[in-house]
């Protein structure tokens, strides 16, 4: 299986899958924000972040004009965001604080677009 395909499934996949469990208990944004607050969680995060990031940094950096460069930012946010929250943990408490419910859904409904666009990329529902 082709790189680029993979990753869109994987990519794919994670975004609908937590748009979902968003969806379906709400409550668990809230907590997620509570724990966002919480220098050893957002640790935690952050080495996740950094692995996603770096694999597919390492997997699929290829910078050109059609969906697969939006894996590739994934790639590349996921390292970014995991080495700033990392080393400035108040960064990432500042962000939170933020980041009101509202704007957070918006974020999800915008991903869970971005998923279907990279599942429809990986399975080809529709041809485009």
């Amino acid at each position: 299986m082709e790189v680029s395909v993979f990753l869109a499934k994987f990519w794919g996949w994670y975004l609908i899958t937590f748009f979902s469990l968003f969806i379906f208990y709400p409550k668990r944004i809230k907590q997620l924000f509570d724990f966002a607050k919480d220098e050893k969680f957002t640790m935690i995060i952050s080495i996740i972040a950094i692995s996603f990031g770096l694999l597919s940094i390492v997997a699929h950096n290829l910078w050109v004009a059609d969906w697969r460069l939006m894996i590739t930012l994934f790639g590349w946010f996921s390292f970014i965001k995991g080495v700033v929250h990392f080393s400035f943990p108040n960064v990432a408490l500042k962000w939170v604080e933020r980041v009101d419910f509202k704007w957070f859904q918006f974020m999800m409904f915008l991903f869970f677009i971005i998923g279907i666009v990279l599942l429809n990329q990986a399975y080809g529902w529709v041809q485009v």
